[in-house]
């Protein structure tokens, strides 16, 4: 089976995700930047930091595609697995929003971002096991440094959050959210592998 038909689902999915995302955010009461903060501010900075995921995932997943040749069953399964945690984003984004970036609601929001990123590493494995060791997406994952940096700092900030929170819930929650943010930024930086690995693929292969 080839890839166009999920690459054209899973888009339409994280578009749909995006447009939930910008609906939840509330219209200002006033007319002036004060009103914009005090209704909207808090909402903005995390539909930000959502967008940013979802865009990360949206262009990795893209590259992702273009070295992989046929989609299996287990393909289309895990790839619905990690379609299911991010269309959670705005529910928890939303939770996070409403709550005031309360502890509960930030370390539900940190499991939903690391689920995500589990999900998209066994989306991956998946591939790789049925295209084999030396497939391209094997030879351009490596290490796979990022997403292991990640995954842990998703743990840390759930544990941070969960843990002292009980204590120390404000310094704990920005601590938390610092982990969440840095996350995404280890993926800012132009990530080259897969596009290097399609440049040495020889024409029609």
């Amino acid at each position: 089976m080839p890839t166009t038909r999920l690459e054209a689902f899973s888009d339409g999915v994280l578009a749909i995700v995006i447009t939930i995302m910008v609906l939840e955010l509330r219209v200002p009461t006033g007319d002036d930047l004060a009103a914009l903060r005090h209704s909207t501010g808090s909402g903005l900075l995390t539909y930000l930091i959502s967008f940013v995921f979802i865009g990360i995932y949206w262009n990795n997943h893209h590259h992702m595609f273009q070295v992989t040749e046929q989609v299996t069953g287990a393909t289309l399964w895990a790839n619905l697995h990690l379609l299911f945690w991010l269309s959670l984003l705005p529910f928890t984004t939303a939770w996070v929003d409403t709550t005031g970036f309360a502890r509960t609601p930030v370390t539900s929001y940190g499991v939903n971002l690391l689920a995500a990123g589990l999900a998209y590493v066994v989306l991956q494995r998946v591939i790789i096991r049925f295209q084999g060791p030396d497939s391209a997406l094997r030879r351009a994952v490596g290490r796979d440094t990022k997403a292991k940096a990640s995954l842990l700092l998703y743990v840390l900030g759930i544990g941070v959050c969960g843990v002292l929170g009980h204590v120390a819930a404000p310094g704990a929650i920005v601590v938390a959210m610092i982990c969440f943010v840095t996350a995404p930024l280890l993926w800012l930086v132009p990530d080259r592998r897969i596009t290097r690995v399609v440049a040495e693929r020889p024409a029609g292969g």
